[in-house]
């Protein structure tokens, strides 16, 4: 394992922690996945490219990681209450379809936007309503401590009594005195016997579509109730990381770890990440607010919102070049600076990738060229192992890859380098952009036969002389977004940046 000193931000600590995991070099990490009952938007996207990014760095140190990213197809009601509609059945009931068509639909879509956008698929996927029987054990164990109640077949948390014992709000920062009072309007009302109580188990009524049997007759699982199942399945009782969005940290998060407490007396993961929010004119980007952009949309411009199309890649890049915990702001003209931006990093990996090293004699070393790359590598690494901080590490690669287009150009020799160091140049940029940060090279098989084709028939027009065909296949190719490059030896082509 890569001897690194990386430190992550604690959500529960509020403070940045030297990551040190539970059984290295094993890591557990677990990430609240969607709820399956539409498109997937921008605000999705933004968790999955943050822990993949993490998953890949762990990754890429050394660690083995078993990354468990659920599916939520039942037990998420309306405004995350414990109270309302399940929002996959009511959409089964708009599309009258049966609700595990619409989960099963949505559950595709997300997987084909996730692997257009490049992100590995988690270890384990589970979903919620494969884990019936583990979550109703969960409430029977709750239950067994003292610390939920059954009132006319619903099981509640008894968060008062938790309260006495742990601590209630302890990861998002909320005073349960100060909840108690802020919901006082909704005291004795409902089954529960206090409105922070939360469900973990539902009686379903005759109409509800999506419902099971237990001990408490027909009904569903709580939401908060899905994670800590599937987490302490796959993961055990505790594990080294959970992340999630930050709209997740209250109730959602809190609720597991009280979960966790109470059935196993320990916090269930000992570092809590949670992503910020995208944006659009400062409001957050989601469904229930109904100013999501979809990630197909995205792709094919088809928005109101949307000045043009922005492929996968440009996504990725634009969600990299923030720090995760930092809000994101949505804008055309931020997408389309990370479009500028993707297109340079892909054009230096297509020169790394064919530059070789030419040896030179009577070529000293230039010391000072030769530091600027060991610190450019060095801070790059540096950025990543201070909380993950793509941001940073991003314009460091920009410092790589002016050396790399200097190489190229032939204004730095590559025998001045060294070849060790040359190497280290090559290896680390290209290991950056396409491991790390995992950005690829959107072209296909196709497009390349097609660029092949044309820079032969502009070579053959050059050498006749033919200008007028030698600036039309110019001006074909820049409409596309390619770029012709006439060198001494050869002709080549770039992505307009």
């Amino acid at each position: 394992m890569k001897s690194h000193q990386l430190k992550l931000y604690n959500t529960l600590s509020r403070d940045k922690e030297e990551f040190q995991p539970i059984n290295p070099p094993f890591v557990g990490m677990y990430v609240c996945g969607p709820t399956v009952y539409g498109d997937a938007h921008l605000g999705h996207g933004r968790p999955a490219i943050t822990f993949d990014t993490v998953n890949r760095y762990l990754t890429h140190l050394g660690y083995k990681v078993r990354y468990v990213r659920n599916i939520t197809d039942v037990g998420h009601l309306q405004g995350d209450a414990d109270e309302g509609e399940d929002k996959i059945a009511k959409k089964a009931k708009l599309e009258q379809l049966e609700p595990m068509e619409v989960a099963q639909q949505y559950t595709d879509t997300y997987h084909r936007d996730m692997a257009l956008l490049n992100t590995l698929k988690p270890n384990i996927e589970p979903r919620a309503t494969g884990h019936i029987p583990e979550q109703i054990a969960l409430v029977e164990a709750i239950l067994k401590e003292g610390l939920a109640y059954e009132v006319n077949g619903s099981v509640y948390f008894d968060v008062l009594k938790y309260n006495k014992t742990y601590k209630y709000g302890k990861l998002s920062g909320r005073v349960l005195e100060e909840l108690m009072s802020g919901s006082r309007d909704l005291d004795g009302q409902g089954e529960k016997r206090n409105a922070v109580d939360f469900a973990l188990w539902k009686n379903a009524a005759s109409e509800h579509l999506m419902k099971w049997e237990s001990p408490w007759g027909l009904g569903f699982p709580g939401w908060h109730l899905e994670c800590t199942a599937m987490s302490s399945k796959y993961l055990g009782s505790q594990f080294d990381i959970h992340g999630g969005g930050m709209d997740l940290m209250f109730p959602h998060h809190e609720c597991e770890i009280a979960q966790g407490n109470a059935c196993n007396h320990r916090d269930p993961a000992r570092y809590w990440m949670h992503n910020n929010m995208i944006t659009i004119n400062g409001q957050k980007m989601g469904k229930s607010l109904g100013n999501f952009i979809t990630l197909q949309e995205l792709f094919t411009g088809k928005h109101d919102l949307l000045e043009q199309a922005y492929s996968p890649m440009t996504i990725r890049y634009f969600i990299l070049t923030a720090h995760y915990r930092s809000t994101l702001d949505f804008s055309n003209e931020a997408l389309q600076a990370a479009q500028k931006g993707y297109k340079k990093i892909i054009n230096g990996l297509k020169i790394a990738r064919n530059l070789e090293y030419q040896s030179e004699e009577g070529i000293a070393l230039d010391e000072n060229q030769i530091k600027q790359i060991e610190s450019s590598i060095a801070n790059a690494y540096r950025a990543m192992d201070d909380d993950f901080n793509t941001a940073q590490a991003i314009g460091h690669l920009f410092n790589l890859l002016k050396k790399i287009n200097s190489i190229f150009t032939g204004q730095l020799k590559s025998a001045s380098l060294g070849k060790e160091v040359f190497d280290q140049l090559k290896d680390n940029f290209i290991t950056f952009v396409t491991q790390i940060l995992g950005l690829v090279e959107e072209k296909s098989d196709v497009q390349e036969n097609m660029l092949d084709l044309l820079l032969q028939l502009y070579g053959e027009a050059k050498k006749a002389r033919d200008y007028a065909k030698v600036d039309e296949i110019r001006a074909g190719l820049k409409s596309m977004g390619f770029v012709v490059k006439d060198m001494k030896d050869k002709i080549d082509w770039a992505y307009e940046e």
